[in-house]
Order: C-alpha cells, then structure tokens, then sequence
C-alpha cells in the first residue's frame, strides 16, 4: 500500500505544479511595453482554488476524502455517452477513408472546411480513367475495333465517375455532415456541462468537509449555509446535464435515419454501376471480333475437364438483382421466345443445370416463371436466346427466368 501512497502522493504534487504554473500563465497579462503586469488577488484567489481541487483529488483517491457519488440511471447515461461520442468518431472516420481512400485530400479537404472555403473540385478515378481511353482511342483510330471498344467503355466508365460523384456528394451531406455537427455541436456543450458538474461536486463535498470539522455554533451555521447553496448549485446543474444526456436518444434516432440514407444513396450507386457495366457488356457483344464472357454454352463440360477449365468455360452470371429504379425490369426475351411455345419446348438432351433462386421474382406474363427465393429450379438456354434469360423449369411449370435473380449449380 505504500508505493501506491507514494505515486498517487507524487501525481497529486505534480498536477498543483502543473496547475501553478497555468495560473501564473492566465493571471498575467502582456503590457504594450512586453512587460508582465500580475493581478496578484486573482493569482492567489486562483490559486487556492486549484491547490484545494488537486488535494480533494488526492484524498479523494487515496478514499481519505467524502465523494458524492451519482446515481446509477445518470452513471448509464453517462457511460452511453461516451459510448456515442466514441463510435461515432470511429464511424466518421472510416466513412471518410471509404469515400475518399487518399489520406492527404482528406487533410486538404479538412483545412478547406476550417478556414471556410469551397473545396475544388476534382475529377473522380473513373472520370480520369475515362478521359485517357477516349485520348487513345482518337489517336488509335476511333473507327478500329480497339479504338472503338475504348470509346464505349470510357464511356462507361465516365457515367461510372459521375455516379460515383454524386453518391460522394450525398454520402456527405446527409450521413457524414450531421455526425460531425454533433461532435462539433451538441457533444461539446455536453462536456462542458460536465465538467461544470465536476465542479459543482467538488464545490459540494468541499462544503460537506467544512461542515464537519466546523466546532464553533456560527461556524457551523455558516458551514450549513455553505453546503445548502453548494447543493442547490450542484442539483441544478445534474438536472442540466441529465437532460443533455438523455438527448443522446435523440441523437440516436437522427443518426438512423442518417444511416437509412446512407444506406439508400449507396444502393442506388452500385445499382447504377452494375446496370452501366451489364449494358457496356452487351455493347461489347455487338462488336465483331471482341471477346466477350457471355456466350452461352448448352453442352456441360467433359467429365475430365478440370475446375478451373469449368470455371473459364461457364459464363459469368451476376448474382445481384437489377434495381427497378435504375435500370429498370430485366429485358424482355422477346426476340426468339417470343415466335415459341415453351410449352412445346423440350429440355435438351444435354446442358440443364439446377440453379438456386437468389431472390423472388413475379412473373410479367404467362410465359415467365414465378420465383421464390432459395428454391431450385432446372434450367438450359435455347439456341438464339437472350442470354439474360433461361428456360425453367419447376414440376410442371415451365417459363423465361431472369439469369440475374439465378445462381447456377454444378
């Protein structure tokens, strides 16, 4: 028990050191001339003030000291507090490292805000990577395969860019901004109301450590007066603070439907990136001589073939739906199914696959297929079909599937 003594001792004469030394710093004012001029009453007033808090401290630590202690709902108030404030600078950070990986254009942006400035604007990756294929493709010859297939997808990739843009712009406004507001704003009117309660409690239990020591009658009727105002000081103060913190569900709730935004304003982003890349990818189809992953295969691979020939030889299938208020409903596959009965249609012989439904789907017409989520299905490709599309089958239902809504099984 000593050395503990000694080093809580140690850092109680060290924190009054500490202390001294502001005081001198914040009693003393320049002249015109450099010279210091000290108010010497508020220097020791000061003084006495901080000597007395840094003992209490000290005895308080040591258990030689009365400490008022607040209830425990105030306690679990404060504790969600600091456990908001914590998480949210956390969340705020890393949303900012998603929107912007590129720490020193995060620094830029930061002082661009402090000394309240608009922020240039700049080029996304996309739009960047967007405007060099176009370049190329006008020095490589824009009517060549090459110089044409950079055209399309640079343009593409500059549609990429700016959707990528304006989920930045959004991301920004509506989640990233109310979170700094309120580790700007309310969490620092909150803990200046704490620290305020800090020393209305220390103030309290100064007053209670009078009161006992007073022996003479008008000492410890002054002492008594002492501690009733050291009370009412410090009750109005808690009740302040309570309800500060009890604004922390407020704060909660606004940062949920921030969050629902966010949320929103993502979707729609990546949403829009899949439906440009499925749109650039039947671009690419339509020129002669590309090479394109989509090709339908209705045969399965030889049973000597190995995983990795299977996995180059079968078509990459998307495996997220298309958002209808980006992209719109999966095409019609009305270019071939449309002059068939697919009634009539029989399964080839060879190249069905089972497929699990990745998500439901209502059927348009009486030539599609109803799906229900997680069900397997049997499904194959006719000659000429779209490639977005699939025959399945389920029992005695038959209709057109959406490849997209499918996760094809070996």
């Amino acid at each position: 028990m000593g050395p503990i003594k000694g080093r809580v001792r140690r850092g109680g004469f060290g924190l009054i050191l500490v202390c001294f030394g502001r005081l001198v710093a914040v009693a003393g004012r320049r002249r015109s001339g450099g010279e210091m001029d000290f108010n010497m009453k508020k220097l020791a007033s000061d003084a006495g003030v901080f000597f007395s808090r840094a003992v209490q401290f000290t005895e308080e630590k040591l258990g030689q000291a009365e400490k008022t202690e607040l209830d425990a709902h105030f306690e679990n108030l404060l504790a969600r507090a600091d456990s908001t404030k914590n998480w949210t600078e956390k969340i705020l950070h890393q949303t900012e490292v998603l929107l912007q990986p590129n720490p020193s254009v995060r620094v830029e942006e930061f002082l661009y805000e402090k000394l309240d400035r608009k922020v240039p604007s700049r080029v996304t990756n996309g739009e960047l990577l967007a405007q060099y294929m176009m370049e190329a493709a006008n020095d490589f010859g824009p009517g060549t395969p090459y110089g044409k297939t950079l055209l399309r997808v640079g343009e593409t990739q500059k549609r990429l860019g700016g959707a990528e843009r304006d989920f930045m712009h959004s991301a920004s406004v509506n989640f990233l901004n109310p979170l700094r507001n309120f580790l700007e704003g309310d969490w620092r009117t909150i803990t200046k109301e704490r620290r305020i309660l800090q020393n209305r409690r220390l103030d309290l239990d100064a007053c209670k450590a009078r009161l006992k020591k007073a022996k003479a009658a008008e000492a410890k009727a002054s002492a008594e007066h002492e501690l009733r105002l050291a009370q009412t000081e410090f009750d109005r103060q808690a009740e302040v603070t309570r309800l500060l913190l009890e604004g922390i569900s407020s704060t909660h709730v606004n940062h949920l439907r921030c969050l629902h935004e966010f949320v929103e304003s993502q979707t729609t982003y990546y949403a829009q990136g899949y439906q440009y890349m499925l749109d650039l990818q039947k671009q690419l189809g339509r020129f002669p001589g590309t090479f394109v992953g989509n090709a339908e295969s209705t045969s399965p691979p030889p049973a000597t073939t190995s995983p990795t020939t299977v996995a180059a030889t079968i078509p990459a299938v998307p495996t997220i739906p298309v958002v209808p208020t980006v992209g719109g409903a999966p095409t019609p596959a009305t270019a071939v199914e449309g002059a068939l009965n697919l009634n009539d249609v029989k399964p080839p012989a060879s190249g069905t696959r089972k497929a699990r439904v990745l998500y439901d789907y209502e059927a348009a017409d009486s030539s599609e297929l109803a799906l229900l989520a997680d069900e397997l299905i049997t499904v194959y490709s006719l000659p000429g079909m779209d490639p977005d599309w699939l025959v399945g089958e389920r029992g005695n239902q038959k209709g057109k599937v959406p490849v997209t809504y499918l996760e094809l099984l070996s």
